[in-house]
């Protein structure tokens, strides 16, 4: 999905590095540990051999700090040709609050716009709002369940 993910590497400090990960590599499976631990664990969900496989069309996304540690990850799904909606941001419990999640959305923010979509989309966990309302994300319309849990829709225009 886009541009050559090799070639997309930014570093946001000395101490983390956000860059592209391979479907099916030994770091992609390092962010499905992650996602399962901070996302999945919590409300007692695994992932399903058929959930995963679907992934395989994503661009994945990880945050590494200076010892290449995985500290945060997310997917962008391609919606449309103007639409990519992100999903499954997890970062570690020990990692939060240090701008993790930040530099990953602002990357994903650029890699979007570099290829051509206008507009970025995500189903926030209701203790998760405030986070994104801080990056210029809106909410749209009213609460409503996944898995389990309250959720909003939120957008974000990419055009400046």
């Amino acid at each position: 999905m886009g541009e050559n993910p090799k070639n997309a590497t930014q570093q946001f400090s000395k101490k983390m590095t956000v860059f592209p990960i391979e479907f099916g590599t030994p770091d992609y499976d390092r962010t499905v540990r992650l996602r399962t631990e901070i996302l999945r664990k919590p409300l007692g969900l695994i992932y399903t051999v058929e959930q995963l496989a679907a992934e395989w069309s994503d661009l994945h996304v990880g945050c590494f700090d200076e010892n290449e540690n995985l500290v945060g990850c997310l997917v962008l799904t391609k919606r449309d040709e103007k639409t990519v909606k992100m999903r499954q941001v997890a970062v570690d419990a020990d990692h939060q609050k240090q701008g993790v999640g930040q530099a990953m959305v602002a990357w994903s923010e650029t890699w979007a716009r570099r290829n051509g979509f206008e507009k970025m989309t995500l189903h926030a966990r209701e203790p998760a709002v405030p986070f994104y309302e801080k990056l210029g994300y809106p909410r749209l319309g009213g609460v409503f369940l996944e898995v389990g849990i309250n959720h909003f829709l939120m957008e974000k225009g990419l055009i400046s």
